[in-house]
């Protein structure tokens, strides 16, 4: 039985988390985030994403009141999410172009091709998580 109410509670736990996303793209695309120009790698009519509407935020930082802070933080993680989906992307690609792990590890900042493998590993078990 306790299975059946953890079930529950994170499915409620992601339901308000979905809503708060969503109220938070409202109230920051009512800021007027809804006027910026489409990127032209995403086809129209794509609206900006969670990692667009945080930066928007943050650069009318100044202009926020404590709720429309609050409403930026709160797109954060799936702000994360798209990041780690290019991250994936690029990877991706990358290793089909016929990069090797040690070109990867340099671009990217890690001291070996085995640390950059496993961070690799890390990243796309998150993302399959959240397929």
């Amino acid at each position: 039985m306790e299975r059946k109410h953890d079930l529950a509670a994170a499915d409620h736990a992601d339901q308000a988390r979905a809503r708060r996303e969503h109220d938070a793209q409202d109230r920051i695309l009512a800021m007027g985030a809804d006027q910026l120009d489409a990127r032209p790698w995403r086809p129209a009519p794509a609206p900006p994403t969670a990692a667009d509407l945080a930066q928007y935020a943050l650069w009318r930082a100044a202009d926020l009141t404590p709720d429309e802070l609050l409403s930026a933080l709160s797109l954060i993680p799936a702000a994360k999410a798209e990041i780690e989906g290019v991250e994936t992307g690029l990877l991706f690609v990358a290793r089909s172009e016929g990069l090797t792990w040690a070109q990867i590890a340099e671009a990217m900042g890690f001291r070996s091709p085995q640390a950059c493998q496993q961070y690799v590993n890390r990243l796309t078990a998150r993302q399959d998580k959240r397929s």
